[in-house]
């Protein structure tokens, strides 16, 4: 296996907090600096401020889904989708599919 997982710089992936209001309600969200870096520029080319952008994403997941049981995973998983090309295909975006081990 090359380096290039493995010797990436530590910065990348040290946990960062972020406190927000979604909801009308502060909390803090832990993920790491990557993805952080990743929301801010998808943010940003929603022409949204990531604060914005996160209250979005939340409202929009609870009215489809009803509920947000994990937001740090939706917004892992929503910066997959994003640099799998998945984000310019909001009317039938990409579905990831989880297979089964046997």
């Amino acid at each position: 296996m090359c380096e290039v997982f493995a010797g990436q710089d530590p910065q990348r992936y040290r946990p960062v907090n972020r406190s927000v209001r979604i909801g009308g309600h502060s909390t803090s969200i832990q993920i790491e600096a990557a993805f952080w870096d990743l929301i801010d520029e998808i943010a940003a080319g929603q022409g949204l401020s990531t604060s914005r952008f996160l209250s979005t994403l939340y409202d929009e997941a609870l009215d489809i889904n009803g509920s947000v049981p994990n937001f740090a995973s939706l917004l892992r998983t929503s910066c997959l989708i994003y640099i799998m090309g998945g984000a310019g295909k909001c009317e039938g975006a990409r579905e990831f599919h989880i297979v089964a081990a046997e």
